[in-house]
């Protein structure tokens, strides 16, 4: 599996629960923060969920 640095690039201010329960179990809550993790298929599903809020980036 390829490695990805997710980083939260907008506020949950405002968003519905579901997607703030998305952002902390991906390990972010504040803005800039990012977490490096393997890229599955259950990080991939996370990531689709809350798009709009962070942005993915391939590590080499």
């Amino acid at each position: 599996m390829a490695k990805v640095r997710i980083t939260q690039t907008r506020s949950t201010i405002k968003r519905p629960d579901r997607q703030l329960r998305t952002i902390k179990a991906l390990g972010l809550g504040r803005l800039n923060k990012f977490v490096e993790v393997e890229y599955t298929p259950q990080i991939q599903g996370m990531v689709r969920k809350v798009n709009h809020l962070v942005s993915v980036t391939e590590i080499k």
